[in-house]
């Protein structure tokens, strides 16, 4: 049974790396459309009526943890009044880096770096975009120190092509399998996406 989703992102990396989730999974979802503009304060503004929308459509909402104490509390904040069944509201411990850094060789061949540089623990790094980028200063492949770090005096928090190089390694790369066993949040995505069925209300 084919399943219509409907995808709700912070930026296009986490629209990446759910796209290539929904894949991993093996499920019949039909991707329809996603929003992905705004960042988080987007999201936070709508997420009322995207839990609406949810008894038509299915929707999967993908968004980081940052610094909130834990998942429970951002969606006690967000949704006091409860979620619908169709949102899958899922919550990125702390960051959706986090979730790629968990796939540890395979990000340490990807710039080039011993994989001791990578912890085994990607959820209890405070700030894993930033961790990234360092990570990335010492990549022995320029092209992504390029892509990865903002340049000298930028006030710009990534690199230039910052979205671009981590979506090739998310495309190229990553394997999901390998880094749910290091992030209990990615594992229980792919739960929920590989045991969800749709609930829609009677005609």
């Amino acid at each position: 049974m084919s399943i219509p989703i409907q995808l709700v992102v912070e930026d296009l990396l986490s629209e990446e790396v759910l796209r290539t989730l929904i894949r991993y999974v093996g499920r019949d979802y039909i991707i329809g459309a996603c929003y992905c503009r705004g960042g988080v304060g987007y999201i936070r503004n709508r997420i009322l009526g995207f839990n609406h929308a949810a008894v038509g459509t299915p929707i999967i909402v993908l968004v980081d943890l940052d610094d909130l104490e834990c998942a429970p509390e951002l969606l006690r904040v967000w949704l006091p009044n409860g979620i619908n069944h169709n949102l899958i509201f899922r919550v990125a411990v702390r960051e959706v880096e986090a979730w790629l850094l968990a796939d540890k060789s395979a990000f340490a061949d990807f710039l080039g770096l011993d994989k001791k540089l990578v912890p085994d623990n990607p959820e209890l790094i405070d700030d894993p975009k930033r961790f990234v980028i360092n990570l990335a200063k010492r990549s022995r492949k320029s092209e992504f120190r390029r892509a990865l770090v903002p340049s000298e005096g930028s006030t710009a928090q990534v690199g230039p092509d910052y979205n671009g190089a981590m979506s090739t390694f998310v495309h190229e790369f990553w394997n999901p399998k390998e880094a749910c066993c290091k992030s209990s949040s990615l594992k229980k995505t792919c739960e929920i996406l590989t045991t969800f069925a749709p609930i829609y209300p009677a005609e």
